[in-house]
């Protein structure tokens, strides 16, 4: 039996369960049909928009390029480390914010939140001021350890987890607020130090809002444009992203945007569809 199990032994209580509680079903309001019908054509008709115009004759053809590939398997690649950054980097400071009180904790929380709000290509600039040759920390990392991020892969995964962090660690930091701290109490006075609760309670416990996390931030890391432009570059085969092989290919083949667009989307639904069932919906 795990730590969770003794803990959850621990403090469960003697009375049952109650009952769920069934939800009410009754006629839909006028008001707030039209503008939920509204809302959804407003989503949905672009997307309908894209599928209509898809050159389907030509499609397997031109998913068979290698420049589609290349930027697919880039854009797949670069999502995935900002993701992994973003769980290193974002759990620990959802963490901090959820459970240490500290003077600034609230400045600290409207910082974390920024990226959301802030232009992505703003946030290139910064990064770039901050990681290029001649920024903050960009200089001392080329000189000292010949470290050069800007227009490079790297740069995309720093630009990607920039811009999906805040999501991470809004999903987590909610998770662990609403997780019942009986748990971790139970666990230490079983003799758990803080690490083994950590690891062993805490984390089972905000497992979902972890993952739901993860997969944001993921989704939004793939489609992420501004900053990776401003701040990596367009370079094929380097830095040129999915997003970024849209927008070239908007300027000279509308089809093969089409197309491109159409790859994104169909990768982007297919991952939270999947994903979507088994960690973001509450049962």
């Amino acid at each position: 039996m795990s730590l969770l199990d003794h803990a959850d032994t621990a403090t469960r209580p003697a009375v049952g369960r109650s009952p769920r509680r069934r939800r009410r079903t009754g006629r839909i309001p006028v008001a707030l049909l039209v503008p939920a019908t509204l809302g959804l054509l407003f989503l949905v008709l672009p997307l309908a928009g894209l599928l209509a115009r898809t050159p389907w004759t030509t499609l397997p053809t031109r998913l068979a390029e290698p420049g589609v590939l290349t930027a697919l398997r880039l854009s797949l690649l670069t999502a995935t480390l900002a993701t992994l950054l973003c769980l290193a980097l974002g759990v620990p400071l959802a963490w901090l914010l959820a459970r240490v009180r500290f003077p600034g904790r609230r400045v600290v929380r409207a910082l974390v939140t920024v990226p959301l709000v802030l232009p992505p290509v703003v946030g290139g600039v910064a990064l770039l001021l901050v990681f290029g040759r001649r920024g903050l920390l960009g200089g001392w990392l080329d000189s000292t350890f010949g470290i050069t991020l800007p227009f490079t892969t790297a740069g995309v995964v720093l630009a990607e987890a920039f811009v999906a962090m805040p999501f991470l660690i809004i999903a987590v930091e909610g998770a662990l607020r609403g997780a019942d701290t009986r748990y971790e109490e139970a666990a230490a006075t079983l003799g758990a130090g803080r690490w083994t609760t950590f690891t062993h309670v805490t984390l089972p416990l905000i497992g979902p809002g972890i993952a739901a996390g993860a997969v944001l931030c993921w989704a939004r890391a793939l489609g992420e444009f501004g900053a990776t432009i401003t701040f990596a570059g367009n370079f094929p085969g380097r830095t040129q992203t999915m997003p970024l092989a849209v927008y070239l290919a908007l300027e000279t083949d509308l089809e093969a945007a089409i197309v491109l667009s159409l790859l994104l989307l169909t990768v982007s639904v297919v991952i939270l569809a999947s994903l979507r069932d088994r960690w973001i919906t509450s049962p």
